[in-house]
């Protein structure tokens, strides 16, 4: 696969691209993202699906700035897939070889099936959870993909989308004729066999809209739209002020962004009808989707399309891009993994902290790459936002602030203040900077030394093969957690 590859989506809405950057095998970075609301879509539903001259141009227009993104970065590979829009317009083609004649780029134009599957494969290696169904909205169709045990195990297009219901229904205010509209398509959904699982991840412009209205309507501390997870039934009452908004002053007052004043609605009654007979409980937001989905199928497609067991493309891109010493990685990994497992009698954490420990003490150091003064502190910043796929928001939460406090002190209660709505307890937060601190001791040297360790009673022995003056002068400054004591004994040390 090429190192640098482009990702474009003709959507009904919108045209999105990504620019992907190989690292290693498997993993890869975004080094550019772009968005063009071009409504190639718009009119062609009230004109028996032909696509209209305006849109085609404004699409045409951005497929070519889309390109000159692409080769100014270097990308080999381009890859463009067209959904509902140019799966349906009877005058498709007309377009897809004016673009490639004139542009040099072939569109591939996707069935229903297909983008959900696409859409599926992005939630399924991006997202962290086990079982759910995705949901994708979009302008002139919705796609569903059921995931279960690392499978899609079904995927279904539906007619149902934004731009659609407005030109068929929203226009004319016959939002009963809508809803009977989206039932009836639904019933495929609710009858196609499979068992609908009560959590549902939502792709696409209009449901990260939604969720962003969420996020800043329950004060949540973070920015971050990709696998925000929130309470259906907590919230739906932001579904029924948005539906009931008489104008855009009203949907602005909400927090609804101007770029979408015109489509939420539609997106929103879509959405929530969804919900309601899917009785969903929870949802949670993919900013991945069709894109990924492609670059996935194409980069896994000798993997069985998932990812290996055990690896995170989050951790191992951050490790590729700040060219952290692999020796140095993996020591420090399997070292936080035996602090971790000595320490259990008294700690008692459950076993996903032992993970967060070990992937906090691999990616410590990024920040010596971006500025070596206060690096804990531009770590957290980092790994906040850096630690973009398959984390749940908690988890990358508490990797930062592990890595942030991986000094001699423990953090305070005041300390976490910011971010308590996504922290463990304080107890929890403060075994993790002890564990880390000790660990980064260990290693201060960098000689990666052999090192053993005995829990009895409260006594926690650390036995060396030689004498490391930097641990011995530092050990005794490091804040302990419930009175645990900590010796350093070499080769000759018996007590």
């Amino acid at each position: 696969m090429a190192k640098i590859t482009t990702i474009i989506d003709i959507g009904s809405n919108s045209m999105r691209m990504v620019v992907l950057e190989k690292s290693s095998r498997f993993a890869f970075n975004l080094i550019n993202e772009t968005r063009s609301r071009v409504k190639i879509s718009e009119g062609c539903y009230e004109n028996f699906g032909n696509l209209q001259d305006a849109a085609l141009q404004r699409a045409f227009n951005s497929l070519q700035s889309f390109l000159n993104i692409s080769k100014a970065l270097k990308s080999r590979k381009i890859i463009c897939v067209a959904t509902s829009a140019l799966r349906d317009a009877p005058n498709a083609k007309v377009f897809i070889n004016k673009v490639k004649n004139e542009l040099g780029l072939n569109i591939k134009v996707i069935d229903g099936v297909k983008e959900a599957y696409y859409g599926g494969m992005a939630a399924l290696n991006l997202i962290h959870g086990d079982e759910f169904v995705t949901v994708d909205i979009g302008g002139g169709s919705t796609e569903f993909a059921f995931i279960k045990n690392r499978k899609i195990e079904k995927c279904i297009s539906l007619n149902i989308g934004t731009v659609r219901l407005n030109e068929l229904f929203f226009r004319k205010n016959d939002f009963d004729g809508a809803r009977e509209y989206v039932l009836e398509k639904l019933k495929e959904v609710i009858s196609c066999g499979h068992e609908i699982p009560s959590t549902v991840v939502g792709i696409g412009g209009t449901i990260r809209a939604l969720s962003r209205v969420i996020m800043s309507k329950n004060n949540y501390p973070l920015d971050i739209l990709h696998g925000y997870s929130y309470s259906v039934d907590l919230n739906k009452y932001i579904y029924d002020a948005i539906l009931g908004a008489k104008d855009n002053d009203a949907l602005k007052y909400l927090g609804v962004k101007k770029d979408r004043y015109d489509t939420i609605k539609e997106g929103t009654f879509i959405f929530k009808t969804i919900l309601d007979e899917l009785q969903t409980k929870r949802v949670i937001t993919s900013g991945a989707g069709v894109r990924e989905g492609v670059y996935l199928s194409d980069l896994l497609r000798n993997n069985n399309n998932v990812f290996p067991a055990n690896f995170n493309i989050s951790v191992k891109s951050l490790l590729d891009r700040f060219q952290i010493d692999e020796k140095q990685s993996a020591y420090l990994g399997r070292n936080a993994g035996a602090i971790f497992d000595v320490l259990q009698p008294i700690h008692n954490l459950p076993e996903k902290y032992r993970l967060l420990l070990v992937i906090a003490s691999k990616v410590h150091s990024i920040g010596n790459s971006l500025n070596f003064y206060k690096s804990n502190d531009n770590t957290f910043d980092f790994i906040i936002s850096g630690l973009n796929y398959d984390f749940l928001h908690s988890s990358r939460v508490v990797v930062a602030h592990t890595i942030k406090f991986s000094k001699k002190s423990l953090p305070k209660r005041k300390d976490l203040k910011e971010y308590e709505q996504l922290l463990p307890d304080i107890e929890v937060m403060q075994w993790l900077s002890f564990m880390i601190s000790l660990n980064l001791l260990i290693n201060q040297d960098l000689s990666c030394p052999k090192v053993e360790y005995t829990l009895k009673e409260n006594k926690l022995k650390i036995s060396l093969e030689q004498t490391i003056f930097m641990i011995e002068n530092e050990i005794e400054k490091i804040e302990t957690p419930k009175n645990l004591k900590v010796k350093i004994c070499y080769e000759d040390c018996n007590s």
